[in-house]
């Protein structure tokens, strides 16, 4: 399963050549869509609809998933404080990640800091 961050959200949607090389990549490797949890748009749109017209758009060629229960929740403050770093939402898509998906992140630094205490969980960085 392929998880995106808000990063990994902004960076697609500038569909820029290396953006959509990557996205061809990973249609062809079989991981796309990818999902992207509502609090990830938390972080992502900015709430005014001519400035999230590209962000949105991206957005739509994703699978949007508005589900954390109490366990992801549980779990995702866990891996905050194991890795002391990172936000909620970055510790929620590591969390839901587990075991042995992929997040794709513009954000190495504290998303691999959070996966090095998951369960096979690997980072990719655009």
């Amino acid at each position: 399963m392929l998880i995106i961050d808000s990063g990994g959200v902004t960076r697609l949607a500038e569909r820029s050549p290396r953006a959509l090389a990557l996205i061809r990549a990973l249609r062809d490797d079989g991981l796309w869509p990818p999902v992207a949890p509502t609090v990830v748009l938390v972080e992502s749109l900015q709430g005014h609809s001519g400035r999230d017209a590209t962000t949105n758009r991206f957005l739509k060629t994703c699978v949007i998933d508005g589900v954390v229960t109490e366990s992801t929740a549980r779990r995702a403050a866990e891996l905050r404080r194991r890795a002391r770093q990172g936000s909620a939402v970055d510790a929620v898509v590591v969390a839901l990640a587990e075991p042995g998906g992929t997040v794709l992140t513009g954000d190495k630094a504290d998303i691999t800091a959070l996966a090095a205490h998951a369960h096979e969980v690997t980072v990719e960085t655009i």
